[in-house]
């Protein structure tokens, strides 16, 4: 690394951070005037909003943002130095256009390291309080809606209630079904199962046992109430409101391993999560890249025009993800296949940008 990359990683990173504290700090209080009437219902002092609820906003704002200020960083840093002339004096001097892009992709990597370990681990923690708070005083209280439902909790065993109510943690019509591959093999029924939250286990009222041994071979039980154990908690009829954003990258491997294992329908929203934090870091690289690519050379709209042209190609961008992750969600694509989508677009944008785009 020589003077000249330290020069264009010493602004290119300043002006980053620059832009990330001024453009989040606005959105904060745009969302400030919008909640307000919140806060104010509940009564909430300003110590508790700053530091309760806009400490961990503010970082997943800067991360949601990322693509829009690493444009706005490069764009700014490199338009500058063709305004005067620097880029010349350094094309002119030897230095090749592609020596002249390691350094941001150097300052890129970084900001994709940074980038990486807030959504892997730093961010879901902040997340859990920003969520609570959320539920707590912005959103209306959670009652549980489903209906008819069927979860696995083992092997061979699955679980099914008609309703469940989460404000007391009650189950109605519960049963409890042991299989083996399809063929039925033990029942047992309850008209109400509810959670003890002393003890951390499960209350049954009276049930009905059917075990059957063949086809004509079938026996009945009745059993009186009594407390029982099962892989099933009360979170797991708990609002999911964020959830993929409270959870580590440890926690969040674990949940989607739960989540197949119980053959649960929504599992594509996590992987598509867990896959989009690897894809996120590259494409900030990348973005970076078409942004130095963009900006090289002078231009007759002035520093503000590649700056807006930059707003616009980073906004592109988040579009993509939305409409990929959107995608994936609902099943159409592959959740590995959605979360590098964008990236692979704007990466042969980026090479066409290379090769075409007078250097």
């Amino acid at each position: 690394m020589n003077i000249l990359d330290k020069y264009i990683i010493k602004k290119f990173l300043a002006a980053f951070f620059f832009s990330v504290v001024i453009l989040v700090t606005v959105i904060c209080v745009i969302d400030f005037t919008e909640k307000n009437d919140d806060f104010i219902q509940h009564n909430l002092p300003m110590s508790k909003i700053i530091f309760g609820y806009y400490i961990y906003l503010f970082p997943y704002f800067a991360n949601l943002l990322s693509p829009i200020t690493i444009f706005i960083a490069v764009v700014f840093v490199t338009a500058q130095l063709a305004a005067r002339t620097e880029i010349v004096a350094i094309l002119a001097s030897g230095v090749s256009f592609r020596r002249l892009m390691l350094p941001y992709a150097m300052g890129g990597a970084v900001v994709g390291l940074m980038i990486f370990g807030l959504i892997g681990w730093v961010l879901p923690i902040g997340n859990k309080s920003r969520v609570a708070f959320e539920r707590a005083y912005i959103k209306l209280p959670y009652r549980f809606q489903g209906r008819n439902v069927h979860i696995k909790i083992g092997p061979r065993s699955y679980v099914y209630m008609e309703s469940y109510d989460n404000t007391s943690n009650i189950g109605f019509h519960f049963a409890l079904e042991t299989v083996d591959s399809t063929v039925l093999r033990r029942r047992l029924t309850a008209d109400a199962i509810n959670w003890d939250s002393t003890k951390h286990v499960w209350h049954l009222s009276p049930q009905l046992i059917r075990t059957f041994k063949g086809a004509q071979d079938e026996t009945l039980k009745s059993v009186p109430a009594r407390d029982t154990t099962l892989n099933l908690f009360p979170k797991d009829f708990a609002s999911t409101y964020k959830l993929a954003e409270t959870l580590t990258l440890p926690e969040l491997n674990a949940y989607i391993r739960t989540k197949i294992e119980r053959g649960a329908d929504d599992t594509q929203l996590y992987l598509s999560e867990k896959y989009e934090r690897y894809a996120y870091p590259f494409s900030i690289v990348i973005l970076t890249l078409i942004g130095v690519t963009l900006s090289a050379r002078k231009s007759r709209a002035g520093v503000g025009g590649q700056i807006a042209l930059g707003f616009v190609l980073a906004f592109v961008f988040i579009i993509f993800v939305m409409l990929s992750r959107n995608l994936a969600q609902v099943g159409s694509l592959s959740p590995l296949v959605a979360a590098w989508i964008p990236s692979t677009i704007f990466s042969v944008i980026g090479l066409a940008l290379y090769r075409f785009v007078p250097k």
